[in-house]
């Protein structure tokens, strides 16, 4: 869900780091594979532990955060600590990575939400695979979907702008915390993501008939996020002239 580094040179397309790109892309398969684990994990923990779903959220968004912060900081180096096919397309047009290499994170990003899923549904003694029916749609979603992946967007961009990357593994998990109480879809803000917690009939959990709409909001949100950043740096270089 972020990218370390300095800023994304133009020729940059073979490799993500100093790693080649299939040896960042298993980083990226076992960064979000973990995320989906921990996400769906401590939401099967925490409805094991209380029927009270305001705390059960509570649990489940200070595992994630967590677990995501140490994430971006152990893989960073390796891939960019991605985890989000948006990110990943949004550091394509930054010309951080090339289409290839976008291509090759894209697939094991789903693959390792997908398996993540699957651990987690195990460690609980469920089936490794059950579809959710937990149907998560409407405009209120949507909207929040768009907003959650804006601001991930737009943060992680500044971040890299501002050369303050390793500042990320404290505000991306800063972001997402909050995000996950204050917008109606609870922040899932990454399609790959998204995809695998159809995969676990979960407190997570989402059903096959929503995720199309939610991708659609979080590559909507990606954009605006982009975009934003993009203006922000403009006015920042603008005021830094008239100095």
């Amino acid at each position: 869900m972020a990218i370390s580094g300095a800023k994304p040179a133009p020729n940059r397309v073979a490799k993500a780091g100093s790693h080649s790109v299939w040896t960042s892309a298993v980083a990226e398969f076992v960064g979000t594979a973990i995320l989906v684990t921990v996400v769906v994990g401590s939401g099967i923990m925490a409805t094991n532990l209380t029927r009270d779903v305001g705390v059960a959220l509570l649990l489940n968004d200070i595992a994630t955060v967590l677990v995501l912060g140490l994430l971006i900081w152990i893989l960073g180096s390796t891939s960019g600590a991605h985890f989000n096919p948006v990110v990943s397309l949004i550091m394509t047009l930054r010309k951080a990575i090339s289409g290839g290499t976008l291509l090759v994170f894209v697939v094991a990003q789903i693959l390792g939400g997908v398996v993540g899923a699957m651990v987690a549904n195990t460690m609980y003694a469920r089936a490794a695979i059950s579809v959710s029916h937990t149907v998560r749609g409407g405009s209120g979603h949507l909207l929040a979907e768009v907003i959650a992946t804006a601001g991930l967007v737009a943060i992680i961009c500044i971040g890299v702008d501002r050369g303050q990357s390793g500042h990320l593994k404290f505000a991306v998990p800063a972001w997402i915390a909050s995000a996950y109480v204050f917008t109606a879809s609870t922040s899932f803000a990454n399609p790959a993501v998204t995809i695998g917690r159809v995969f676990s009939d979960s407190f997570a959990g989402i059903s096959p008939h929503s995720v199309a709409g939610f991708i659609a909001a979080q590559f909507v949100g990606a954009f605006i996020g982009f975009a934003g950043a993009r203006a922000i740096a403009r006015t920042s270089d603008n005021q830094e002239q008239h100095v």
